[in-house]
């Protein structure tokens, strides 16, 4: 099937393209932008796209999809449809405790029944210990072997310092990105919130800004001594801001990334007990929100991601330290990271290179452009559809957002994966 997408502005941040223009598809892949189309080149399909702008597809660097092991939250064919309905055509599968991604034959399993689906693709984070114990390093060559573009811990702790320094090495040999969750386990209580009058107030067990400042200083000390990459995963502090900027002005390799509802909301959120907050990292201080904003504006962070954790309805109903942790966020990345554009934080080139050829780089792919002989991997957007967000009307399964009600300006058309049409509006 050839496609030619007409008249769409082109935001291509990856090679600054910013234009009105056409661009053709062939089979699976980008053949040709603007002038540069190939004479021969005969479309079977051409798609008015005026007034509508052509993205790349989004990366997003943290998806849990809960196969296998949890199928009482959701499946695979549920969140990977509400990911491309949402302009996100490849997810970052992240291990958990109950899913930990520890084997070869987890990775074809989660691939298989992503393939199968056919919406977005899926790449796998697989983790960094067996069955993320902490306790015996993952064969990461297998893992790697099999596909995996990254190790991880998760949330769950290391057994000690020593492993942990194993881990990296180990990790290194196999040039294996590692992306690690900073968090101290012995400096917070389960549940919670960050730790500050508020949380005294509502008697709510404390997450002090110490618990994931001190575990990125370990991990910091390590990483001087072994020189192994390091991205650090959904950074919530102002005070982390600060140890990351001392890090890469020091010339360590690391990177980080957010989580785009910590650019919106804060423990203030959390005023009656409501559960649909209840995050880890925690909502922090408008310090902390505010020195956040900061680093995305100024590029100290590498990346946005949505941190989507489907839930079924019962895991948030319970007293909020009782409840699951996690926000559904695939259909609000994209509608949440523009309104930062709105406000004026940053501009449409920054919004768009953090959700595509950014993350991209964190997981050594090539995706994230618009660039001929690339994936036709891309999603046309309306900037001008004004809706506002349904719990009821999300495609994931997990119905779990504090953003319900909120208002966004616009709306994903269509989206394309390997040059197939995965998602259409309406149909």
């Amino acid at each position: 099937m050839n496609t030619l997408i007409k008249n769409g502005r082109l935001i291509d941040p990856a090679n600054g393209v910013d234009e009105i223009a056409d661009i053709a598809i062939q089979k699976t892949k980008i053949v040709g932008i603007g002038t540069e189309i190939p004479q021969s080149f005969k479309a079977d399909e051409t798609i008015d796209a005026s007034g509508l702008w052509v993205l790349p597809g989004i990366i997003d660097l943290s998806g849990y999809l809960r196969e296998p092991g949890q199928e009482n939250k959701t499946r695979i064919p549920f969140e990977t449809y509400a990911a491309v309905s949402a302009g996100i055509t490849k997810i970052c599968c992240m291990p958990e405790k109950h899913s930990p991604i520890d084997s070869g034959a987890t990775v074809k399993l989660i691939r298989s029944k992503a393939k199968q689906a056919g919406f977005a693709r899926v790449s796998m984070i697989g983790a960094l210990t067996e069955k993320l114990e902490g306790e015996q390093l993952s064969h990461m060559g297998s893992l790697k072997y099999v596909g995996c573009v990254g190790v991880s811990q998760g949330w769950e702790p290391m057994k000690d310092l020593a492993t942990l320094r194993k881990a990296m090495e180990y990790a290194a040999t196999h040039e294996l990105p590692l992306f690690f969750h900073p968090l101290e386990h012995s400096l917070m209580e389960a549940g919670g919130m960050h730790e500050g009058a508020l949380s005294t107030r509502l008697g709510l067990p404390p997450i002090p800004v110490a618990a994931e400042t001190a575990a990125m200083a370990q991990i910091l000390t390590l990483v001087e001594q072994t020189k192994t990459p390091v991205h650090f995963c959904r950074l919530s502090s102002a005070d982390s801001i600060t140890l990351l900027k001392q890090a890469k002005d020091r010339g360590l390799p690391v990177t980080a990334d957010v989580a785009v509802h910590q650019l919106f909301l804060t423990e203030m959120d959390l005023c009656d007990y409501n559960s649909l907050c209840h995050v880890i990292p925690p909502f922090r201080s408008e310090r902390d929100r505010d020195a956040l904003r900061l680093a995305v504006s100024d590029g100290t962070i590498d990346a946005i991601c949505s941190d989507h954790q489907p839930h079924e309805i019962d895991a948030k109903l319970t007293p909020f330290e009782e409840s699951s942790p996690g926000i559904s966020g695939f259909e609000t990345l994209l509608p949440l990271v523009l309104r930062l554009v709105e406000e004026k934080i940053i501009d449409i080139n920054q919004a768009i290179a953090y959700l595509t050829h950014k993350p991209a780089a964190l997981i050594n792919s090539n995706a994230g452009t618009l660039q001929a002989g690339k994936k036709a991997d891309l999603s046309l957007f309306d900037p001008k559809e004004f809706w506002q967000l349904d719990v009821d009307q999300l495609l994931s399964k997990g119905k779990n957002t504090p953003f319900s009600g909120w208002s966004f300006n616009g709306k994903t058309t269509q989206t394309f994966v390997k040059g197939k049409i995965a998602y259409k509006k309406g149909e």
